[in-house]
């Protein structure tokens, strides 16, 4: 008979932190206060439930000390890939403007590290195909941030190798677009555009650290921005919102994909205190629910 498959997706998740922060309210500091399993205590049960979950891993977790010259760099120890595994985060994202705060030797060693603990890792040129209940998952990553529309051989490029590699689905994630901005730029449409022309039945964006709007395009979803999920860059940002974007497909006995769901949309905080990030996402419930709900609606309407 068929075969469906839930897949959540989220937005950044910065494991670690950056040297000059008050380590005092830090990340690490509620690690070692509270262990591998507290940060993601309260959707571990979502993630249990679904049968992929995949994040934008933004940061390194390596033991250089020789820092990238930039306003931020985000590293933790390679024992902060239990916080993941430990609640069944399987995949990660890695082409972002972070995968390389400690230099190239900090990425090779984020990536090392995640695959040595089960976590598939691609982006840039890496695209990787996951085993899902038999079905060959395609991942790819595309870091937009500085070349905008010049990517778009890539996107071409890694699509095609997904196909190549005989994936039955392809989920394209893009980091991308303006810090803060809560609407798409040109950029981000074209290839977004582009990505379900070439074959992607998903494409998931993040890097604002704000919402941004959901496009159905060619019977397709654009998620043009998650948000921030575990989030150890900042200790108060100012937008606390959050979401897990889920999509459900159904493929026929020959494997061919034959119905993918509406999304369903579960709105978080990336903290479950308030005033303050203590690092541990939360299902929102009841007003605050409906406000992101309503938010995103509101954000979607015109693309």
């Amino acid at each position: 008979g068929p075969t469906t498959i839930t897949i959540s997706s989220m937005g950044d998740c910065t494991l670690g932190t950056d040297e000059g922060f008050d380590q005092s309210t830090s990340f690490n500091a509620y690690y070692n206060e509270y262990g591998a399993d507290y940060f993601l205590k309260n959707v571990r049960s979502i993630l249990e439930a679904d049968d992929l979950s995949v994040v934008n891993f933004e940061g390194t977790l390596t033991e250089e000390t020789s820092r990238a010259d930039k306003t931020f760099a985000f590293k933790g120890p390679a024992k902060y890939t239990d916080i993941l595994t430990g609640s069944s985060v399987e995949a990660a994202n890695i082409a972002n403007n972070h995968s390389k705060d400690y230099g190239t030797k900090s990425q090779e060693d984020t990536i090392e590290n995640l695959s040595n603990a089960g976590i598939a890792t691609f982006g840039y040129e890496n695209v990787v195909v996951v085993d899902v209940k038999g079905i060959k998952v395609g991942l790819t990553g595309i870091y937009e941030l500085a070349e905008h529309e010049q990517k778009a051989t890539q996107v071409k490029e890694n699509i095609q190798a997904l196909k190549d590699a005989g994936a039955q689905i392809i989920i394209v994630n893009f980091h991308w677009g303006i810090e803060k901005q809560y609407t798409p730029d040109e950029n981000q449409k074209a290839l977004a555009h582009l990505a379900v022309d070439e074959g992607a039945d998903l494409v998931i964006g993040h890097h604002p650290h704000v919402l941004e709007g959901i496009e159905e395009y060619n019977g397709k979803y654009i998620c043009y921005s998650l948000g921030n999920f575990c989030f150890g860059g900042n200790s108060t940002p100012s937008d606390t919102d959050s979401m897990i974007v889920q999509q459900t497909f159904t493929f026929n006995k020959k494997g061919k994909l034959t119905k993918s769901s509406k999304l369903n949309i579960i709105p978080c905080s990336i903290s479950s205190s308030s005033g303050y990030n203590d690092y541990c996402p939360v299902p929102l419930t009841g007003d605050a629910k409906q406000r992101v709900l309503d938010k995103i609606s509101q954000y979607s309407e015109g693309l």
